[in-house]
Protein backbone atom coordinates (compact mmCIF):
# COMPACT_ATOMS: atom_id res chain seq x y z
CA UNK A 1 0.00 0.00 0.00
CA UNK A 2 3.33 2.04 -0.25
CA UNK A 3 3.06 2.79 -3.55
CA UNK A 4 -0.74 4.37 -3.43
CA UNK A 5 0.18 6.67 -0.95
CA UNK A 6 3.22 7.75 -2.21
CA UNK A 7 1.27 8.50 -5.31
CA UNK A 8 -1.34 10.10 -3.47
CA UNK A 9 1.16 12.41 -1.47
CA UNK A 10 2.72 13.49 -4.53
CA UNK A 11 0.25 13.58 -7.09
CA UNK A 12 -2.94 15.04 -5.40
CA UNK A 13 -2.04 15.96 -1.82
CA UNK A 14 -5.01 18.25 -1.12
CA UNK A 15 -7.55 16.10 -2.36
CA UNK A 16 -8.77 15.45 -6.18
CA UNK A 17 -11.72 16.89 -8.03
CA UNK A 18 -15.51 15.02 -7.96
CA UNK A 19 -16.58 15.46 -11.34
CA UNK A 20 -20.46 14.61 -12.22
CA UNK A 21 -20.69 11.48 -14.61
CA UNK A 22 -22.36 12.88 -17.21
CA UNK A 23 -19.21 15.45 -17.56
CA UNK A 24 -16.83 12.16 -17.29
CA UNK A 25 -18.73 9.46 -19.71
CA UNK A 26 -19.17 10.27 -23.31
CA UNK A 27 -21.86 7.63 -23.09
CA UNK A 28 -24.76 6.86 -20.66
CA UNK A 29 -27.48 5.16 -23.06
CA UNK A 30 -29.70 1.89 -22.87
CA UNK A 31 -32.36 -0.26 -24.79
CA UNK A 32 -35.07 2.21 -24.77
CA UNK A 33 -32.69 4.93 -26.35
CA UNK A 34 -33.40 3.28 -29.56
CA UNK A 35 -36.90 4.38 -30.03
CA UNK A 36 -40.56 4.50 -28.54
CA UNK A 37 -42.09 1.24 -27.54
CA UNK A 38 -43.84 0.53 -30.17
CA UNK A 39 -40.50 0.99 -32.38
CA UNK A 40 -38.93 -1.10 -30.11
CA UNK A 41 -41.76 -3.57 -30.47
CA UNK A 42 -41.78 -3.62 -34.21
CA UNK A 43 -38.26 -3.74 -35.15
CA UNK A 44 -36.56 -6.11 -32.54
CA UNK A 45 -38.37 -9.36 -31.91
CA UNK A 46 -37.19 -11.56 -29.42
CA UNK A 47 -35.88 -15.32 -30.76
CA UNK A 48 -34.89 -18.34 -28.54
CA UNK A 49 -32.83 -20.11 -31.51
CA UNK A 50 -29.30 -18.63 -32.33
CA UNK A 51 -29.33 -16.03 -34.18
CA UNK A 52 -26.79 -13.11 -36.13
CA UNK A 53 -26.38 -11.48 -31.93
CA UNK A 54 -27.40 -12.09 -28.63
CA UNK A 55 -29.47 -9.72 -26.57
CA UNK A 56 -27.68 -9.54 -23.19
CA UNK A 57 -29.42 -9.30 -19.31
CA UNK A 58 -28.37 -8.50 -16.35
CA UNK A 59 -29.91 -11.69 -15.00
CA UNK A 60 -27.22 -13.65 -17.84
CA UNK A 61 -24.40 -11.37 -16.59
CA UNK A 62 -25.30 -12.36 -12.90
CA UNK A 63 -24.86 -15.96 -13.77
CA UNK A 64 -21.73 -15.31 -16.07
CA UNK A 65 -23.46 -16.98 -18.90
CA UNK A 66 -24.47 -20.16 -17.11
CA UNK A 67 -27.57 -22.22 -18.89
CA UNK A 68 -29.24 -22.18 -22.29
CA UNK A 69 -32.64 -20.16 -22.20
CA UNK A 70 -30.66 -17.05 -24.08
CA UNK A 71 -32.71 -14.57 -26.16
CA UNK A 72 -31.11 -13.63 -29.66
CA UNK A 73 -32.08 -11.05 -32.57
CA UNK A 74 -31.45 -10.60 -35.85
CA UNK A 75 -29.22 -8.31 -37.94
CA UNK A 76 -31.52 -6.06 -38.55
CA UNK A 77 -32.64 -5.35 -34.57
CA UNK A 78 -29.17 -5.71 -33.89
CA UNK A 79 -28.39 -2.66 -36.11
CA UNK A 80 -31.56 -0.40 -34.65
CA UNK A 81 -29.88 -1.20 -31.53
CA UNK A 82 -26.48 0.13 -32.07
CA UNK A 83 -26.23 2.43 -29.39
CA UNK A 84 -26.31 -0.69 -26.91
CA UNK A 85 -24.01 -3.03 -28.63
CA UNK A 86 -21.09 -4.53 -26.61
CA UNK A 87 -18.48 -4.27 -28.45
CA UNK A 88 -16.45 -2.00 -26.27
CA UNK A 89 -15.53 -2.05 -22.80
CA UNK A 90 -18.87 -1.14 -20.66
CA UNK A 91 -19.67 -0.47 -17.91
CA UNK A 92 -23.44 -2.25 -16.84
CA UNK A 93 -25.90 -0.65 -14.14
CA UNK A 94 -29.36 -2.38 -13.53
CA UNK A 95 -31.55 0.78 -13.13
CA UNK A 96 -34.71 -1.46 -12.45
CA UNK A 97 -34.89 -3.71 -10.11
CA UNK A 98 -31.24 -4.69 -8.08
CA UNK A 99 -30.27 -1.07 -8.34
CA UNK A 100 -26.76 -0.93 -6.79
CA UNK A 101 -25.40 -4.10 -8.78
CA UNK A 102 -22.57 -3.06 -11.36
CA UNK A 103 -20.77 -5.18 -13.64
CA UNK A 104 -17.69 -4.36 -15.75
CA UNK A 105 -17.78 -6.26 -19.28
CA UNK A 106 -15.44 -6.59 -22.40
CA UNK A 107 -16.28 -8.14 -25.73
CA UNK A 108 -13.80 -10.96 -25.10
CA UNK A 109 -15.88 -11.51 -22.07
CA UNK A 110 -19.58 -12.20 -23.72
CA UNK A 111 -20.29 -15.64 -25.16
CA UNK A 112 -21.42 -14.80 -28.45
CA UNK A 113 -19.42 -12.96 -31.11
CA UNK A 114 -22.36 -9.74 -31.40
CA UNK A 115 -24.27 -9.11 -28.32
CA UNK A 116 -26.27 -6.13 -27.33
CA UNK A 117 -27.57 -5.03 -24.32
CA UNK A 118 -31.24 -5.63 -23.00
CA UNK A 119 -33.71 -3.81 -21.14
CA UNK A 120 -33.79 -2.83 -17.49
CA UNK A 121 -30.11 -1.02 -17.69
CA UNK A 122 -27.94 1.15 -18.17
CA UNK A 123 -24.87 0.80 -20.51
CA UNK A 124 -21.92 3.73 -19.44
CA UNK A 125 -18.54 4.26 -20.91
CA UNK A 126 -15.76 6.73 -20.84
CA UNK A 127 -12.40 7.32 -22.62
CA UNK A 128 -11.71 10.10 -19.78
CA UNK A 129 -11.12 7.62 -17.21
CA UNK A 130 -10.02 4.12 -16.36
CA UNK A 131 -13.28 2.08 -16.88
CA UNK A 132 -11.93 -0.72 -13.85
CA UNK A 133 -11.41 2.34 -11.66
CA UNK A 134 -14.74 3.23 -12.53
CA UNK A 135 -16.08 0.27 -11.77
CA UNK A 136 -14.72 0.10 -8.26
CA UNK A 137 -15.81 3.81 -7.90
CA UNK A 138 -19.41 2.81 -8.24
CA UNK A 139 -18.95 -0.32 -6.49
CA UNK A 140 -17.77 2.56 -3.02
CA UNK A 141 -19.99 3.43 -0.47
CA UNK A 142 -19.77 7.19 -0.97
CA UNK A 143 -21.69 6.38 -4.49
CA UNK A 144 -23.96 4.00 -3.39
CA UNK A 145 -25.86 6.49 -0.75
CA UNK A 146 -26.35 8.78 -3.84
CA UNK A 147 -27.62 5.92 -6.10
CA UNK A 148 -30.25 5.26 -3.58
CA UNK A 149 -30.83 8.97 -3.21
CA UNK A 150 -32.20 8.85 -6.58
CA UNK A 151 -33.89 5.74 -6.75
CA UNK A 152 -37.73 5.01 -6.17
CA UNK A 153 -38.97 2.82 -3.82
CA UNK A 154 -41.94 3.26 -4.86
CA UNK A 155 -42.78 -0.25 -6.49
CA UNK A 156 -39.88 -1.28 -8.06
CA UNK A 157 -37.06 0.41 -7.36
CA UNK A 158 -35.69 2.65 -10.17
CA UNK A 159 -33.36 5.20 -11.35
CA UNK A 160 -32.83 6.94 -14.52
CA UNK A 161 -30.38 8.00 -16.41
CA UNK A 162 -30.67 11.71 -16.29
CA UNK A 163 -30.13 11.55 -12.52
CA UNK A 164 -27.43 9.04 -12.62
CA UNK A 165 -25.68 12.07 -14.74
CA UNK A 166 -25.65 14.24 -11.94
CA UNK A 167 -23.86 11.69 -9.28
CA UNK A 168 -20.32 12.84 -8.86
CA UNK A 169 -17.02 10.06 -8.13
CA UNK A 170 -13.61 10.95 -7.31
CA UNK A 171 -10.87 11.47 -10.44
CA UNK A 172 -7.71 11.48 -9.36
CA UNK A 173 -4.44 11.26 -11.84
CA UNK A 174 -5.08 8.62 -13.92
CA UNK A 175 -1.81 7.14 -12.37
CA UNK A 176 -3.85 6.53 -9.01
CA UNK A 177 -6.67 5.30 -11.02
CA UNK A 178 -4.00 2.52 -12.09
CA UNK A 179 -2.90 2.02 -8.81
CA UNK A 180 -6.46 1.68 -6.97
CA UNK A 181 -7.12 -0.95 -9.91
CA UNK A 182 -4.00 -3.30 -9.26
CA UNK A 183 -4.81 -3.14 -5.83
CA UNK A 184 -8.45 -3.65 -5.99
CA UNK A 185 -8.47 -6.48 -8.83
CA UNK A 186 -6.40 -8.76 -6.69
CA UNK A 187 -8.67 -9.02 -4.39
CA UNK A 188 -11.27 -10.08 -7.63
CA UNK A 189 -8.82 -12.68 -9.27
CA UNK A 190 -8.40 -14.39 -5.74
CA UNK A 191 -12.03 -14.56 -5.26
CA UNK A 192 -12.63 -15.69 -8.91
CA UNK A 193 -10.17 -18.56 -7.69
CA UNK A 194 -12.07 -19.43 -4.92
CA UNK A 195 -15.44 -19.68 -6.04
CA UNK A 196 -14.25 -21.49 -9.09
CA UNK A 197 -13.62 -24.30 -6.67
CA UNK A 198 -16.75 -23.59 -4.92
CA UNK A 199 -18.57 -23.77 -8.28
CA UNK A 200 -16.38 -28.11 -8.07
CA UNK A 201 -17.47 -28.64 -4.76
CA UNK A 202 -21.57 -27.60 -5.66
CA UNK A 203 -21.32 -29.75 -8.86
CA UNK A 204 -20.39 -33.14 -6.17
CA UNK A 205 -22.72 -31.84 -4.40
CA UNK A 206 -25.44 -32.14 -6.59
CA UNK A 207 -24.33 -35.29 -8.72
CA UNK A 208 -24.46 -37.31 -4.50
CA UNK A 209 -28.14 -35.74 -4.05
CA UNK A 210 -28.70 -37.20 -7.46
CA UNK A 211 -27.66 -39.90 -6.32
CA UNK A 212 -29.03 -40.92 -3.26
CA UNK A 213 -32.34 -39.33 -4.13
CA UNK A 214 -33.01 -41.78 -6.87
CA UNK A 215 -32.16 -44.97 -5.34
CA UNK A 216 -35.74 -45.55 -4.34
CA UNK A 217 -37.97 -47.87 -6.59
CA UNK A 218 -41.34 -46.62 -4.92
CA UNK A 219 -42.72 -43.12 -6.06
CA UNK A 220 -45.59 -41.31 -5.60
CA UNK A 221 -47.40 -38.72 -6.42
CA UNK A 222 -46.71 -35.56 -5.25
CA UNK A 223 -50.33 -34.32 -4.99
CA UNK A 224 -51.25 -37.88 -3.23
CA UNK A 225 -49.40 -36.85 -0.26
CA UNK A 226 -49.48 -33.30 0.17
CA UNK A 227 -51.95 -30.03 0.18
CA UNK A 228 -50.50 -27.87 -2.87
CA UNK A 229 -52.73 -24.72 -3.48
CA UNK A 230 -52.01 -21.31 -5.13
CA UNK A 231 -51.94 -18.55 -3.54
CA UNK A 232 -53.69 -15.12 -3.57
CA UNK A 233 -53.35 -11.13 -3.85
CA UNK A 234 -56.32 -9.07 -2.54
CA UNK A 235 -56.39 -6.23 -5.29
CA UNK A 236 -55.44 -3.71 -5.31
CA UNK A 237 -52.89 -4.42 -3.19
CA UNK A 238 -51.64 -0.95 -1.94
CA UNK A 239 -55.20 -0.75 -0.61
CA UNK A 240 -54.17 -3.26 2.25
CA UNK A 241 -50.54 -2.76 2.84
CA UNK A 242 -50.23 -1.89 6.29
CA UNK A 243 -47.79 -0.90 9.39
CA UNK A 244 -50.32 -2.14 11.56
CA UNK A 245 -48.59 -4.33 14.54
CA UNK A 246 -51.86 -6.96 14.13
CA UNK A 247 -50.72 -7.04 10.42
CA UNK A 248 -50.06 -9.89 8.66
CA UNK A 249 -46.44 -10.52 7.19
CA UNK A 250 -47.08 -10.56 3.17
CA UNK A 251 -44.56 -12.54 1.83
CA UNK A 252 -43.27 -11.97 -1.44
CA UNK A 253 -40.16 -13.31 -4.02
CA UNK A 254 -38.18 -9.99 -2.85
CA UNK A 255 -38.55 -11.48 0.57
CA UNK A 256 -35.85 -14.12 0.00
CA UNK A 257 -32.93 -14.63 -1.55
CA UNK A 258 -31.80 -17.78 -4.31
CA UNK A 259 -29.91 -19.78 -1.41
CA UNK A 260 -31.97 -19.18 1.25
CA UNK A 261 -33.85 -22.15 2.70
CA UNK A 262 -35.77 -19.81 5.27
CA UNK A 263 -37.66 -17.32 5.43
CA UNK A 264 -37.76 -15.38 8.53
CA UNK A 265 -39.63 -12.20 7.85
CA UNK A 266 -40.79 -10.05 5.20
CA UNK A 267 -41.00 -5.95 4.91
CA UNK A 268 -44.29 -5.44 4.21
CA UNK A 269 -47.66 -6.74 6.21
CA UNK A 270 -51.18 -6.57 4.50
CA UNK A 271 -55.03 -6.36 6.99
CA UNK A 272 -56.67 -8.79 8.46
CA UNK A 273 -59.22 -8.13 5.80
CA UNK A 274 -56.60 -8.56 3.68
CA UNK A 275 -55.51 -11.90 4.58
CA UNK A 276 -59.39 -13.02 3.65
CA UNK A 277 -58.66 -12.30 -0.20
CA UNK A 278 -54.94 -14.03 0.07
CA UNK A 279 -53.56 -17.51 0.92
CA UNK A 280 -52.86 -18.06 4.65
CA UNK A 281 -49.72 -20.46 5.45
CA UNK A 282 -48.43 -21.64 8.60
CA UNK A 283 -44.87 -21.45 10.03
CA UNK A 284 -43.72 -25.24 8.33
CA UNK A 285 -45.52 -25.08 5.18
CA UNK A 286 -43.31 -25.01 2.32
CA UNK A 287 -43.44 -22.68 -0.87
CA UNK A 288 -43.06 -22.95 -4.02
CA UNK A 289 -42.48 -19.68 -6.54
CA UNK A 290 -43.94 -19.81 -9.76
CA UNK A 291 -42.51 -16.57 -11.40
CA UNK A 292 -38.57 -15.59 -11.10
CA UNK A 293 -36.98 -17.92 -9.26
CA UNK A 294 -38.80 -20.68 -10.99
CA UNK A 295 -39.47 -23.52 -8.68
CA UNK A 296 -37.51 -22.79 -6.07
CA UNK A 297 -38.47 -23.93 -2.92
CA UNK A 298 -38.63 -21.93 0.71
CA UNK A 299 -39.32 -23.70 4.56
CA UNK A 300 -41.54 -21.24 6.11
CA UNK A 301 -40.70 -20.08 10.00
CA UNK A 302 -43.34 -18.07 9.99
CA UNK A 303 -47.41 -17.40 9.48
CA UNK A 304 -48.01 -15.18 6.68
CA UNK A 305 -50.33 -14.45 3.17
CA UNK A 306 -48.72 -15.29 -0.04
CA UNK A 307 -49.80 -13.77 -3.36
CA UNK A 308 -50.66 -15.93 -6.59
CA UNK A 309 -46.76 -15.98 -7.68
CA UNK A 310 -46.89 -18.91 -4.45
CA UNK A 311 -47.79 -22.08 -4.36
CA UNK A 312 -48.11 -23.40 -1.08
CA UNK A 313 -47.27 -27.12 -0.15
CA UNK A 314 -48.45 -28.16 3.45
CA UNK A 315 -49.93 -31.44 5.16
CA UNK A 316 -46.79 -33.40 3.59
CA UNK A 317 -45.54 -34.76 7.10
CA UNK A 318 -46.67 -38.14 7.48
CA UNK A 319 -44.91 -39.12 4.50
CA UNK A 320 -41.77 -36.80 4.55
CA UNK A 321 -39.77 -35.22 6.65
CA UNK A 322 -39.05 -31.44 5.94
CA UNK A 323 -35.43 -31.45 5.47
CA UNK A 324 -36.04 -34.61 3.09
CA UNK A 325 -38.23 -32.84 0.88
CA UNK A 326 -36.42 -29.72 1.07
CA UNK A 327 -33.45 -31.60 -0.43
CA UNK A 328 -35.98 -33.43 -2.76
CA UNK A 329 -37.50 -30.65 -4.31
CA UNK A 330 -34.15 -28.57 -5.47
CA UNK A 331 -32.55 -31.43 -6.83
CA UNK A 332 -31.59 -31.18 -10.52
CA UNK A 333 -33.98 -33.77 -11.43
CA UNK A 334 -36.62 -32.33 -9.94
CA UNK A 335 -36.70 -29.20 -10.73
CA UNK A 336 -35.61 -30.02 -14.33
CA UNK A 337 -38.72 -32.38 -14.57
CA UNK A 338 -40.66 -29.11 -13.16
CA UNK A 339 -39.04 -26.89 -15.82
CA UNK A 340 -40.11 -29.40 -18.63
CA UNK A 341 -43.79 -29.76 -17.11
CA UNK A 342 -44.03 -25.51 -16.95
CA UNK A 343 -42.76 -25.30 -20.32
CA UNK A 344 -45.23 -27.07 -22.11
CA UNK A 345 -47.66 -24.94 -24.35
CA UNK A 346 -47.34 -20.89 -25.30
CA UNK A 347 -46.59 -19.24 -21.46
CA UNK A 348 -44.30 -21.04 -18.85
CA UNK A 349 -46.63 -22.14 -16.13
CA UNK A 350 -45.78 -23.83 -12.56
CA UNK A 351 -49.20 -24.62 -11.37
CA UNK A 352 -50.66 -26.64 -8.51
CA UNK A 353 -51.77 -29.14 -10.87
CA UNK A 354 -48.21 -29.48 -12.71
CA UNK A 355 -46.71 -29.75 -9.19
CA UNK A 356 -49.62 -32.38 -8.16
CA UNK A 357 -48.42 -34.89 -10.81
CA UNK A 358 -44.86 -34.74 -10.36
CA UNK A 359 -43.29 -38.10 -8.78
CA UNK A 360 -41.22 -38.56 -6.23
CA UNK A 361 -39.54 -41.26 -4.54
CA UNK A 362 -40.68 -42.44 -1.44
CA UNK A 363 -38.40 -43.52 1.55
CA UNK A 364 -38.83 -44.62 5.03
CA UNK A 365 -38.58 -41.63 7.66
CA UNK A 366 -34.91 -43.31 9.37
CA UNK A 367 -34.11 -43.53 5.53
CA UNK A 368 -34.75 -40.31 4.52
CA UNK A 369 -33.33 -38.82 8.12
CA UNK A 370 -29.64 -40.77 6.87
CA UNK A 371 -29.88 -38.89 3.78
CA UNK A 372 -30.59 -35.35 4.87
CA UNK A 373 -27.45 -35.79 7.34
CA UNK A 374 -25.18 -36.25 4.38
CA UNK A 375 -26.70 -33.54 2.35
CA UNK A 376 -27.01 -31.18 4.92
CA UNK A 377 -22.88 -31.38 4.83
CA UNK A 378 -22.61 -31.28 1.38
CA UNK A 379 -25.01 -28.31 1.77
CA UNK A 380 -23.12 -26.48 4.84
CA UNK A 381 -19.92 -26.60 2.75
CA UNK A 382 -21.26 -24.89 -0.02
CA UNK A 383 -23.41 -22.30 0.68
CA UNK A 384 -22.49 -21.43 5.23
CA UNK A 385 -20.68 -18.62 4.68
CA UNK A 386 -19.52 -19.17 8.21
CA UNK A 387 -17.27 -22.19 7.23
CA UNK A 388 -14.93 -23.61 4.26
CA UNK A 389 -14.59 -22.11 0.87
CA UNK A 390 -18.38 -19.89 1.43
CA UNK A 391 -16.65 -18.76 4.57
CA UNK A 392 -13.40 -17.67 2.85
CA UNK A 393 -15.01 -15.69 -0.04
CA UNK A 394 -17.09 -13.59 2.57
CA UNK A 395 -13.95 -12.81 4.02
CA UNK A 396 -12.23 -11.97 0.66
CA UNK A 397 -15.28 -9.35 -0.17
CA UNK A 398 -14.81 -7.63 3.28
CA UNK A 399 -11.79 -7.24 3.01
CA UNK A 400 -12.05 -6.17 -0.49
CA UNK A 401 -14.83 -3.77 0.60
CA UNK A 402 -12.96 -2.27 3.33
CA UNK A 403 -9.51 -1.32 1.06
CA UNK A 404 -12.10 -0.21 -2.23
CA UNK A 405 -13.94 2.30 0.78
CA UNK A 406 -10.16 3.38 2.19
CA UNK A 407 -9.02 3.79 -1.23
CA UNK A 408 -11.47 6.42 -2.74
CA UNK A 409 -12.32 7.97 0.48
CA UNK A 410 -10.88 10.94 -1.32
CA UNK A 411 -10.90 14.66 -0.11
CA UNK A 412 -12.71 16.75 -2.10
CA UNK A 413 -10.12 19.68 -4.07
CA UNK A 414 -11.57 23.29 -3.23
CA UNK A 415 -12.68 24.78 -6.41
CA UNK A 416 -10.03 27.51 -5.53
CA UNK A 417 -6.89 24.31 -5.28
Amino acid sequence: MSKINDLIKEMCPNGVPFKKIGDICETITDYVAAGSFKDLANNVKYLQEPDYAMLIRTTDIKSKFKGDKFIYINESAFNYLWRVNLDKESLILPNIGNCGEIYYLTPDALPYERCALATNAILVRSEKINMRYLKHAFLANDFQIQLKKITSLSGQTKFNKTDLKKLLVPVPPIEVQEEIVRILDKFGELEAELEAELEARKSQYEFWRGKLLENSKEKVKFGDVATIVRGGSPRPIKDFITDDDNGIPWIKIGDTNPNDKYVFDTKEKITVVGSKKSRFVKAGDFILSNSMSFGRPYILKIDGCIHDGWLSISNFEDTYISDFLYHLLSSKPIQNMMEMKASIGTVKNLNADIVKSIELPLYTKSEQEKIVKILDKFEELTNDITVGLPAEIELRRKQYEYYRNKLLNFEELSVSE
